[in-house]
């Protein structure tokens, strides 16, 4: 028989088994076609399926062999291709199915030999040719592997070897939780005492938790183990669930009593804390006693010195402390200016392994998600009270402009919250009304009111006083629904609402619809909340899920440290349905695209700091409507585009900037002797005006100057684009009288005016930009070539004259 005419499994049986064989390898020392991955799920309008097919983007992975040096250590994976292809065909595939699984050795074969690839660099040279009968042993193999793991000393070998826990139901870790369970034993075994491992909401943090100290327990290398959450529910949770074969040897801390014959201790850490000595349950245990603490969710303190997580750890500091998170950094606004202190990275060190949340739906095994924005006229405009205006209490409104991050704290908009439920009940009732959901809120009154106007809405609710719960933690009766709310087989609740209760660890797996009407500022909170809805249940038709956003937290999405994008990003129209259209036929995206688009302009992240306030004040009569427009279609590509669209009105804005500046006489004055225009951006945004806002009032908005922007929508001048006005500075000699690297600053930065507009040339953060860094530091341009900060900041109020003479000097 022809053998290039043999199929890519007839190579397998009839040539590389063989060799394998040949080579001394066990059948229990290598699997073929051994599954990685699920396929990633393609959301298409309210459907949505699996891509089954594994040579598509987003397919199911399988590699053809995987060879083990134990039952739990991968050490080998080889890609076979028909014999009609050359050896070396499948290298690049097998070296990415080994860079997944973190092994050493990448092999190709078409049936003729093997391409054999050393990723350790160990050995030279790195990629080489062996004929079918020189397949390299396992002998040969493993002393490369642990010199590469750092592996070399004798008490490693019981810690690696030992096996992972199986109930013989075949159930195994995923590719990732092996990686991440097996790079934790053997950082222990090197002698590692803090651990990090980061992993996405819904990737069996708990599960791969289990595994690692399964391990370490039966190989007696870890004897005494606490396990430490800061949810009541996720301690019980991880005992009836993944710890449950502990068994008898696992205890619950309670009732602040130290017993102290267990080996497996799981515990709240409140119920082990407290500021009086007498509480610290803790300190009835000697410092030694447990040689292995885990902190769960270990983003919410545990390495803040000031937290009670911190003094647990202070006082078991000389066991292996192993940290388990989905975000393990956090920004914090310090005196309006972002910092990123990285607590966990401090504590613990940098991640071991982390597996995102992108990663986590590329490869299937998370639920991809769709974005509904919802913008109203009071957020996008903000809402000023008029003077001597009284709420439904007879309090007297503070006369100030309220914006987002007011409302539902300091100033409450009852027909806002009756419009929120409203858009709510709206999307339930056109996908589904049974569907799990959870609306957070920003405070627990908030919530109460929230679920108040979702009963009144749905008849449903009338019936079943389970259908709508307030879930929080001042709440005892809702707190004692939270445990059918997560049960996939228990029909209500069907809504929660909350504030904070279920932003992090509640496995709430068949939750379908997050509403987000709260103030978010927070990327770590952002992901938790995220993740209430990431878990894949495809037995109980859970295969993606829907955030509705009416605050703008999915601005969020813009951050750098966010790495899981939605498939669509909608904002329905007033007459709009406010669930997603389905895709025409011609619209529907292939099977290796998806519908990622970003159609609303983000805004920054408000960093200011929220106070609570001493009075609060409720208002029954501001009319709450629809705010946004925008008009989309799909292209050729699937990919759905963003024609035109307003947040607001034009005559809205209009009405806002006149009452700001009153006559365009009166705005020319002030542009004009404004020492930075950023100030005038500024005071408009106070006032609810940002400058995305007005950029969004027209068609071309983002084209123009907020000089243009303010000229044009509210005195109708005529307006020129940013790159029109920049042109028009070049056409001019002005700046004759600079030298050479004078003149060459300038001249950047009327690109960088064409480009961003002139907040960008007044920020001195844009010397720190190309082409600015080949001329030296900001010290050095504005000192060195310009003579000093404030001949520098002349020559830029000078730039700034003649953008925009023609209009002032009419």
């Amino acid at each position: 028989m022809d053998k290039k005419a043999l199929s890519e499994r007839d190579i397998c049986t009839k040539y590389i088994t063989p060799a394998i064989e040949k080579a001394d390898w066990k059948q229990n020392q290598f699997r073929e076609e051994v599954k990685l991955t699920d396929g990633r799920v393609m959301v298409k309008g309210r459907l949505a399926a699996r891509v089954k097919n594994p040579e598509k983007k987003g397919g199911p992975k399988r590699a053809d062999y995987i060879l083990y040096a134990k039952p739990n250590l991968p050490i080998a994976v080889i890609e076979a291709k028909k014999n009609s292809l050359s050896i070396g065909h499948g290298m690049q595939q097998a070296l990415s199915y080994a860079e997944m699984l973190d092994i050493p050795f990448a092999i190709s074969s078409n049936g003729d030999g093997f391409l054999f690839h050393d990723r350790t660099g160990l050995t030279s040279p790195v990629e080489r040719e062996l004929s079918l009968d020189e397949f390299p042993t396992l002998q040969s193999l493993w002393p490369i592997y642990q010199q590469w793991k750092g592996l070399t000393t004798e008490s490693s070998e019981p810690i690696v070897s030992q096996p992972y826990y199986s109930d013989g139901s075949g159930k195994e870790p995923r590719y990732y939780q092996r990686v991440a369970i097996n790079r934790t034993i053997e950082a222990i075994a090197k002698g590692q005492n803090r651990i990090l491992l980061v992993m996405a909401t819904g990737t069996g943090k708990t599960y791969t938790a289990f595994q690692i100290i399964w391990r370490l327990w039966k190989s007696k290398t870890k004897k005494r183990i606490l396990f430490l959450a800061d949810r009541n529910i996720l301690v019980d949770q991880t005992m009836q669930q993944d710890f449950a074969p502990f068994g008898e040897v696992m205890h619950k801390v309670t009732n602040r009593e130290a017993k102290k014959n267990y080996e497996i201790y799981l515990a709240l850490y409140q119920a082990v804390t407290g500021k009086e000595e007498w509480k610290q349950i803790y300190r009835q245990f000697p410092a030694d006693f447990f040689d292995l603490v885990v902190i769960d969710e270990c983003h919410r303190g545990s390495a803040k010195e000031d937290s009670a997580w911190h003094d647990i750890l202070k006082y078991f500091e000389s066991a292996t402390h192993i940290g388990l998170t989905a975000t393990p950094k956090e920004k914090k606004p310090v005196n309006g200016e972002i910092i990123n202190p990285e607590f966990n990275i401090k504590y613990f060190g940098e991640p071991i392994y982390t597996y995102s949340l992108k990663q986590g739906i590329e490869d299937g095994f998370l639920a991809p998600y769709k974005v509904v924005r919802i913008a109203t006229n009071v957020d996008a405009l903000g809402y000023t009270p008029e003077k001597g205006k009284t709420d439904k209490y007879g309090q007297e409104v503070e006369q100030r402009q309220y914006n987002t991050k007011d409302f539902d704290r300091n100033l409450i908009l009852e027909k806002r919250t009756r419009f929120v439920a409203k858009k709510v009940w709206e999307y339930l009732e056109n996908t589904d009304p049974m569907a799990k959901t959870i609306v957070f809120c920003d405070e627990q009154d908030h919530a109460e009111r929230m679920r108040q106007e979702l009963v009144k809405l749905i008849p449903a609710a009338a019936n079943n006083r389970r259908y709508v719960m307030r879930i929080t933690g001042d709440d005892n009766e809702g707190k004692a629904q939270l445990s059918y709310f997560i049960d996939n087989d228990e029909p209500f609740p069907v809504i929660a609402t909350t504030s904070k209760l279920l932003t992090t660890g509640v496995d709430a797996k068949t939750c379908k619809l997050i509403v987000l009407d709260q103030n978010i500022n927070s990327m770590t909170e952002f992901k938790q909340i995220i993740g209430r809805g990431t878990r894949l249940r495809e037995d109980y038709n859970k295969l993606y899920f829907t955030i509705m956003d009416f605050k703008g937290a999915t601005r969020l999405f813009s951050d750098p440290d966010f790495d899981g994008e939605p498939v669509i990003i909608y904002e329905p129209d007033e007459d709009d349905p406010v669930v997603p259209p389905e895709e025409t036929e011609e619209g529907i995206a292939p099977d290796d695209s998806t519908l990622l688009v970003d159609t609303l302009p983000l805004q920054p992240e408000d960093t200011s700091e929220v106070r609570e306030p001493k009075k609060k004040f409720y208002l029954d009569d501001v009319d709450v409507d629809l705010a946004a427009e925008r008009s989309q279609y799909l292209d050729a590509d699937g990919k759905l585009i963003t024609e035109d669209y307003r947040v607001l009105l034009k005559d809205q804005i209009e009405q806002s900037l006149k009452e700001s500046f009153g006559t365009l006489n009166v705005f020319l004055k002030r542009w004009n002797e404004s020492d930075k225009k950023q100030a005038i951006i500024d005071e408009l945004a106070e006032q609810g005006i940002k400058l995305e806002l007005l950029q969004q009032a027209i068609p071309n908005g983002e084209e123009l100057d907020v000089f243009d922007l303010i000229a044009h929508v509210a005195f109708n001048q005529k307006p020129l684009t940013r790159k029109e006005r920049a042109n028009n500075v070049k056409k001019r000699d002005v700046f004759g009288k600079y030298g050479e690297q004078a003149k060459a600053v300038l001249e950047a930065l009327v690109e960088k005016f064409a480009e961003h507009g002139v907040q960008d040339i007044e920020s001195p953060k844009v010397l720190e930009l190309p082409p600015f860094d080949q001329l030296g530091s900001k010290t050095q341009i504005r000192r060195g070539i310009f003579g000093g900060v404030d001949q520098y900041q002349n020559a830029i109020k000078e730039l700034e004259t003649e953008l925009y003479k023609d209009d002032l000097t009419a």
